[in-house]
């Protein structure tokens, strides 16, 4: 449905090695960087950060993952990468019984997760 989302954030150097290190564990890459934005995907530009200083809106954003390892990998790298715990690794039944996720506060306060619903 979405073919890809740009996250603003205050500081592009400091939030563009979170999401290295962090979607490295969702087989995403980095793609592009210039002064004003940076994209990460797979093949093509899926998510993109970009330059926001004044920006104060934080929101959610769930990362698809297609393994609950990853779940796991995602949360331990976010958390090496600087990121604040939000919500271990788990089940979380009251989604669906077989929703599998963690969260993370990144560097802006934007509440970050990765599903697995297998």
């Amino acid at each position: 449905m979405i073919d890809h989302f740009n996250l603003p954030v205050a500081d592009l150097e400091c939030s563009s090695q979170f999401y290295s290190a962090v979607l490295k564990s969702l087989d995403m890459k980095l793609l592009m960087h210039d002064k004003d934005a940076v994209g990460f995907g797979k093949e093509f530009w899926e998510f993109g950060i970009v330059l926001e200083p004044n920006n104060t809106t934080k929101i959610h954003l769930a990362f698809v993952a297609s393994r609950r390892e990853q779940v796991r990998r995602f949360h331990s790298n976010a958390l090496k990468a600087g990121g604040l715990d939000n919500g271990s690794p788990g089940l979380r039944p009251e989604y669906s019984p077989s929703y599998y996720s963690a969260y993370i506060i990144d560097p802006d306060g934007h509440n970050i997760e990765a599903v697995c619903r297998y």
